[in-house]
């Protein structure tokens, strides 16, 4: 799980959107966090998260804390999750996550995608079935069996724990997420995350080469570009 994980991040790197990009989606999800979970992060583990992870990632606090009125306001967008699934290029298998206010217009630009890079969008379950879909909590400071036994003791389902030097990486099925943050925070309550989302991880890789890799890279912009598309998982590997 471990490898197919790294292969996502590295992706993730070379496809990188410009920084813009990266508040207005940042902004979109703190926004609708914050929304559905209330805006105190002390007591909505999720926007907590969420928030420290835009931290990471550069994002100004003017961005956040704009998102963060917005959702005090109650007005606003009503976003709705949604998720499209296909073959990419060079067959490899893709799952895409959407925030949208408008179904109609999300779904023509996430298949124009797909249709300009000769690739195929799938029905639900297409591709689905050959991902995993879990949560990844990623710290330091914690040896792997202590940290085994506060999740335990949290009654949590625990699908992988790997151990490397210091660095304690914990996998768990994504409707596990909010109870193995909650445990973990009990038994350690300064503990930060160095990584906390919830991903599609592939069963398989698929090698891709030859021109399906500028093609797939062009697709992953094209997504990237979109402005209601969160994250794109997929199974290549070049």
């Amino acid at each position: 799980m471990g490898r197919a994980y790294q292969n996502r991040k590295e992706s993730m790197a070379k496809t990188a959107t410009a920084k813009s990009k990266v508040y207005s989606k940042y902004g979109r999800q703190i926004y609708v966090v914050a929304k559905q979970g209330g805006t105190d992060p002390s007591g909505n583990l999720s926007l907590r998260s969420l928030i420290d992870s835009a931290k990471k990632d550069q994002v100004p606090a003017h961005v956040i804390e704009k998102a963060l009125d917005k959702a005090k306001g109650g007005a606003g967008e009503d976003y709705a999750p949604a998720v499209y699934e296909g073959f990419g290029p060079g067959n490899v298998m893709v799952m895409v996550e959407a925030l949208t206010d408008n179904p109609n217009r999300t779904i023509t630009e996430v298949r124009n995608c797909f249709t300009k890079t000769k690739a195929k969008i799938g029905a639900p379950g297409s591709v689905a079935h050959m991902f995993d879909h879990v949560a990844i909590l990623v710290f330091h400071g914690i040896d792997e069996d202590t940290a085994l036994e506060a999740l335990m003791m949290g009654d949590v389902d625990v699908t992988d724990i790997e151990a490397d030097g210091d660095k304690i990486t914990v996998f768990a099925p994504h409707t596990e997420s909010h109870k193995a943050k909650l445990a973990l925070f009990e038994a350690f309550p300064d503990l930060s995350f160095e990584v906390d989302e919830i991903q599609y991880l592939p069963h398989v890789m698929t090698d891709v080469s030859g021109d399906d890799i500028a093609m797939f890279e062009k697709f992953l912009d094209m997504l990237n570009d979109c402005d209601d598309v969160q994250n794109v998982y997929h199974n290549a590997q070049y």
